[in-house]
This record gives structure tokens, sequence and C-alpha cells, in this order.
């Protein structure tokens, strides 16, 4: 029997998948614990325009992530801050802070996306990576100076 997949299953694939399974194993299992359904032409053609607006959502997502990659490239953000002894910080630098300083030059980048090892608690330049989704990441320069 053919089957639409409506929820992942284990061993047998992904939700929107069509499979071919045994008749009492869609009967028995799948079906009347609601992973599947039985396939017919209507619902395969919906799954079918389904996969499609997902696909073509995916990719223009895709090219807004690399767009925004392509401006924060060149992006270097300074922090000016009070220092102690051997220039260490008084406090650190984090992603919530690096997130609001990308805030105020106009990009909506979340404190989630900053990738950042450690705190930064010592004067210097930093490269830190902004994960921007769908393998695309974009470089930024972090300058902390003494105040």
């Amino acid at each position: 029997m053919e089957v639409i997949l409506l929820k992942d299953v284990p061993g047998l694939g992904r939700s929107g998948d069509i499979k071919e399974v045994p008749e009492g194993y869609a009967r028995n299992y799948l079906i009347p614990r609601g992973l599947a359904v039985k396939s017919t032409k209507g619902r395969v053609k919906d799954i079918e325009l389904r996969k499609s607006a997902i696909e073509t959502k995916e990719a223009r997502e895709r090219e807004s992530a690399m767009k925004l990659a392509e401006r924060l490239k060149g992006t270097s953000l300074t922090f000016k801050v009070k220092v102690g002894e051997e220039n260490k910080l008084f406090g650190s630098i984090t992603s919530i802070d690096i997130a609001e300083g990308l805030k105020k030059k106009g990009f909506n980048i979340d404190k989630h996306q900053i990738v950042l090892k450690e705190p930064i608690k010592y004067l210097g330049t930093y490269e830190v990576t902004v994960k921007l989704g769908f393998g695309v990441s974009a470089p930024i320069n972090i300058l902390v100076e003494k105040e």
C-alpha cells in the first residue's frame, strides 16, 4: 500500500514522503496513529505543491541570508571600555553587547546568531562569526579600546 507520511517515522522516512509499505503495517500502525494517510492522486498533488512552496521559500531566505552576509563582511564594531590592571576589562563584552552594537548599525541580528566561544575580557581586535542560517555566516571585527 502506498502512503503519505504525515510525521517523521524513524527507519521509514520524513514528513511528506510517499512510501510503499505492507498493507498491515499501514492499516494497523501508521494510519491509526496519525503517522500516515493512504495515498491518492489529490493528496500527492497537494504534497507536491507544498514541497515546491517550501523550496521556493527556503531559496528566498537563503538568498536573503547571503545578501546580509555580504553587507556584514566589512562591518566592525568599536567598544570603548574601562580597564584595570594588565588591560583587563571591568566586566566583559558578550554576544548581547555585539547584537546591540549591530542593531545600532541597522542590522537585525539575534544574540544567538553570534558565535563567541567566551566573553571578550581584554583590549584588542577580535574576529567574531555571525551565523545567518542555511550554512551562511559572516565575519565581523570587534575592536576593544581603552576609554
